[in-house]
């Protein structure tokens, strides 16, 4: 039976994995960062370099800490090179298929004793571990973006999650990451997205039927409620992509029409305005996320 976690492999090197990677490795753990073309892997090693370096610019870091931290991180293309790791987290885009061929290849890539963890937000962890020979062993980990910033992770129990699964799973975050760890049960959207996407998508009706500006919105958000964002800026960090799937899966399984998508969104997303990520949403962002 493994007790502490000191090698932990992260699969899927988007925004989510390079911020979770990040974040790991500053706790003192070898992070294994699998993504199946070398090229993305390069560029998400570049950028987590990136992020180290504008910390360094505020002396959040040293120079000797940043490498330090990056000695940790190990690129890997292919999930074989994950047998060492004693939990893994996935973190790939929120496509059930994709995620369902994860699991089962993790499945028979790492010991049965291994926590197979999932980030994603909106989907069924349960459905996510029938694809595995240990459904016990599968786990959600929802962290919110930015990961170094947020203290909190959703510990998502599945169906079929184990006591002991759960225990270490818990122990891991509040004793290994220091990060505040809330049991959640399964539930599309769990407790975070489900009530921040209808937060955006309510905010998204005041502003479709003239109420006020994007911008007198967020304003009255942040100053009023001592919001670090407003509503429309949020939106813009999460991914005005991600926000719309996330409602559109919730709309889907709950049927209930407080979840069904502003038209606006819809409208920005298939327009390219996809936020922080595209360069522009509710307002503009230069390449380090910085408003215009």
């Amino acid at each position: 039976m493994l007790t502490a976690v000191r090698k932990v492999g992260v699969v899927g090197a988007g925004t989510m994995g390079q911020s979770i990677c990040e974040m790991l490795a500053s706790n003192g753990l070898d992070v294994y960062l699998a993504e199946q073309s070398d090229d993305r892997l390069a560029h998400a090693i570049g950028l987590i370099e990136q992020s180290l370096d504008k910390q360094m610019e505020r002396w959040a870091v040293t120079a000797a800490e940043k490498k330090l931290v990056m000695s940790r991180i190990h690129a890997k293309s292919s999930l074989n090179e994950l047998q060492a790791c004693e939990l893994v987290i996935e973190t790939i885009t929120e496509d059930l298929d994709s995620k369902l061929a994860i699991f089962k290849e993790l499945d028979a890539v790492c010991l049965p004793e291994v926590i197979l963890a999932s980030n994603t937000s909106t989907l069924s962890l349960t459905e996510l571990a029938s694809v595995t020979s240990s459904p016990g062993r599968v786990i959600g980990m929802h962290f919110v973006y930015p990961v170094n910033k947020t203290d909190l992770v959703e510990i998502v129990r599945g169906l079929k999650t184990s006591d002991d699964v759960f225990e270490r799973t818990k122990s891991f975050v509040e004793t290994t990451i220091h990060k505040k760890g809330v049991m959640v049960f399964e539930s599309p959207g769990f407790v975070t997205t489900r009530l921040i996407c209808l937060f955006i998508n309510e905010a998204l009706h005041v502003l479709e039927e003239g109420v006020a500006s994007a911008e007198d919105i967020d304003s009255a958000m942040r100053i009023g409620y001592a919001f670090q964002h407003g509503p429309f800026e949020m939106a813009d960090r999460f991914g005005l992509d991600s926000i719309l799937a996330a409602l559109e899966r919730m709309f889907r399984e709950y049927g209930e029409l407080k979840y069904r998508p502003s038209f606006i969104l819809k409208k920005m997303v298939r327009g390219g305005q996809l936020g922080v990520k595209s360069g522009h949403g509710f307002f503009a962002y230069d390449k380090d996320g910085g408003r215009l």
